[in-house]
């Protein structure tokens, strides 16, 4: 019955899964919960076909019992980015008449490990066997609905998979396209030049409106286009310890450090405790007292708090340090004492044989084959350490060595023995040529570390009922009375800072660097939420105060957003006018004496690689050096960084080549890229309605 479980289990999970290129969607859990009105039954349409919500929310259901470490809202994302995507895929077979049989289908499922790799569907020889398969479901009718959602799933994959290698088919690079690339790479050019930075304009000479930005994204609308979005304006007041309760919690672990009287209940009277300073059985009296375990290991140097590490390391046996404040504890260490050696630093070779223990399965040699290139690595590492890191690369079989260049950071016990007893018995720099069954190891001892045991006291800074309450008093203090009046203000009378404005969509979770925070997204869209609306929400550090800033309907995108992109462009556009208004002159020479700056040389440039000096890459400028005639002078040219004007000396074509094969199947793999956009692509064209908002999603 184990393979029933499988199959169900294989059905939920690749319910959505369209095939081996096609949809990749991480999923979780899905929000469910009320304060959203249903309009209609269906949950979104995609070009007039209807998605209804009980279908969407089955699917959803059945996502959610295989997915793991997702929000709630990625899961619903994920499962409408799904649907969008196969109906969308689905139109273009229907219109193109792409149809698979019984045959593809199931040399689709074949590739699945449930069904394919399945022991109880193979053949003595290992392979798949078609008549098990059926046999099996003929006596297990009851999955028979698992088992065609299985094909349905497998028919969609086979579809695109022929869809794509149209696709694929139709996306080439001609000879012609090969040679332009070529020449593009290997035509160069020589030229003079004057450079005016737009840098030398300050940007408080050339203001930039907001109508100005606005007209400028009108005119490329297409690139500014926006989804409606909310702005939020937030305050946080978080929920953390007063100064009284960092001195509290410092009396306290103070008090630890010396005898106290405590009352006995059981004897009914009272009793001298030992303070920490007395106690020898320190185990005990730090369970007893910290919020931190005891905690028996040995710790290096470099592993204690960096702003305490000299005062504990150099404490004496039974001296105690403290109270001091480490990642919001305030705490206590007294030294237990000192290892010598307690941790080391050693770089290594492996040379392994057919044989040894976990041995690269590639690895043929023998043992004595093994020891004999051991032998000269040593030789070579004895007459100069200095080279064992650089032959570790080319020699070592150690899988890791990739990634560490041979070295570990041990401690005692850690390594195989005969490794071990090595290097902690050897000094710094002794390099030694040890057998474990491994294989053979060139060793070499890098560093080694004395370490100190700590008995620690810990005790979490939390803040306190009272700092609690009234912090509570104050963040509610601030929602009422920036419901009423300005929000910036009520902040600034409170000491409290407004970040940043967010703009959020319908089906954010996060905004600013909240995360999981689907609550106030779904608040800010209800339809009794209104601008200048304010609203306190619990986080997890303390609380969050929201205004509803802003409704900005579908269209242009907020200036806000749109400003870090447009008005650079606008400013760069109005500093090549005071540019040109300077760099007069017919010559070089003169543009340069106008502008005050030095004609400047370009030697080799090519199309491929336009890249100025200093400038950074001019494309603009180096076509036209490409284009204007030897010993022409150029016109004035708008480039990324400034405005130019240039005189050409060479152009240096690149030489006759019989074929450009290897610049065409470049351009090929380039454009085989396109594929992976088809459903982007479609969706852009697509009519896609989506009320998920109205279901609470």
């Amino acid at each position: 019955m184990a393979v029933l479980s499988k199959i169900r289990q294989r059905s939920l999970l690749l319910i959505f899964v369209i095939g081996f290129c096609l949809l990749a969607f991480v999923v979780g859990d899905l929000i469910n919960s009320g304060g959203f009105k249903q309009t209609s039954k269906y949950v979104g349409s995609i070009n007039g076909e209807d998605i209804s919500f009980e279908d969407f929310r089955s699917k959803v259901d059945a996502v959610e019992k295989g997915g793991q470490g997702i929000t709630a809202s990625q899961a619903a994302n994920n499962v409408w980015e799904q649907e969008v995507s196969i109906a969308l895929l689905t139109e273009q077979f229907e219109k193109l008449g792409i149809r698979v049989g019984e045959n593809q289908i199931l040399d689709i499922l074949k590739q699945s490990q449930d069904i394919g790799q399945n022991p109880q569907f193979q053949n003595a020889a290992g392979q798949f066997d078609y008549q098990k398969f059926k046999e099996f479901f003929q006596a297990n009718p009851e999955l028979a609905p698992q088992l065609q959602q299985r094909e349905t799933q497998a028919a969609l994959s086979a579809k695109y998979q022929i869809y794509s290698t149209m696709l694929r088919a139709g996306l080439v690079a001609t000879e012609a396209e090969g040679k332009l690339q070529y020449e593009m790479e290997s035509d160069k050019v020589t030229f003079d030049y004057v450079a005016f930075p737009f840098s030398n304009i300050k940007d408080s000479e050339v203001p930039v409106s907001d109508d100005e930005i606005v007209a400028y994204m009108r005119k490329n609308e297409k690139k500014f286009k926006a989804d409606e979005t909310r702005e939020l304006q937030f305050v946080v007041i978080e929920d953390k310890p007063s100064k009284e309760d960092e001195e509290e919690v410092k009396k306290n672990i103070t008090e630890l450090l010396s005898p106290r009287v405590v009352f006995n209940e059981a004897t009914g009277k009272n009793d001298t405790v030992k303070g920490f300073r007395e106690v020898t059985n320190n185990q005990e009296f730090v369970d007893a007292n910290s919020d931190v375990k005891f905690d028996s290991t040995y710790v290096t140097k470099k592993n204690l708090p960096a702003q305490y590490a000299e005062q504990l390391y150099n404490l004496q046996t039974g001296e105690v340090f403290g109270p001091y404040i480490f990642n919001g504890y305030y705490a206590i260490s007294k030294s237990l004492g000192k290892k010598a050696g307690a941790s080391a630093k050693a770089s290594h070779i492996l040379i392994s044989y057919a044989g040894s223990k976990a041995p690269n399965p590639a690895i043929t040699r023998t043992k004595e084959e093994a020891k004999a290139k051991a032998d000269d690595l040593f030789k070579q590492v004895q007459a100069n350490p200095a080279v064992l890191e650089s032959l570790v690369a080319g020699n070592s079989d150690d899988p890791g060595s990739a990634q560490t260049r041979g070295e570990y950071d041990m401690t005692p016990g850690q390594m195989v023995k005969p490794f071990n007893d090595f290097v902690f018995n050897s000094p710094i720099g002794k390099v030694g040529l040890v057998e474990t069954e491994f294989g053979y190891h060139i060793i070499k001892v890098i560093d080694k570390q004395d370490a100190i045991r700590l008995a620690t006291i810990a005790q979490r800074i939390e803040p306190s009922e009272t700092t609690s309450d009234d912090i509570f008093r104050k963040a509610t203090k601030f929602e009422m009375e920036a419901s009423e009046k300005d929000f910036a203000t009520v902040a600034k009378s409170l000491g409290l800072t407004v970040m940043p404005s967010a703009n959020v969509k319908a089906l954010d979770e996060n905004f600013g660097s909240f995360t999981n925070q689907r609550q106030v997204v779904r608040w800010a869209y209800e339809k009794k939420t209104s601008e200048g609306d304010v609203k306190r929400f619990n986080i997890p550090n303390g609380n969050l105060i929201v205004k509803l800033k802003k409704v900005n309907k579908e269209g242009l995108m907020p200036i806000s957003d749109a400003k870090p992109m447009v008005e650079p462009i606008l400013k760069n556009e109005k500093k090549t006018e005071k540019i040109k208004a300077i760099m007069k002159g017919a010559t070089l020479e003169e543009a340069a004496k106008a502008a005050k700056v030095a004609v400047a040389s370009a030697t080799d440039l090519t199309l491929q690689s336009p890249n100025l000096m200093g400038f950074g890459s001019e494309p603009r400028v180096v076509g036209t050096a490409f284009a204007t005639a030897p010993n022409k002078v150029s016109e004035l040219i708008e480039g990324r960084s400034g405005v130019f004007k240039l005189k050409t000396k060479s152009v240096a074509k690149a030489p006759a080549i019989k074929n450009f094969d290897t610049y065409t199947a470049r351009l090929k793999a380039q454009s085989a890229a396109a594929a992976g956009r088809i459903v982007p692509a479609l969706k852009e064209k697509a009519d896609i309605e989506d009320n998920r908002l109205d279901f609470g999603f």
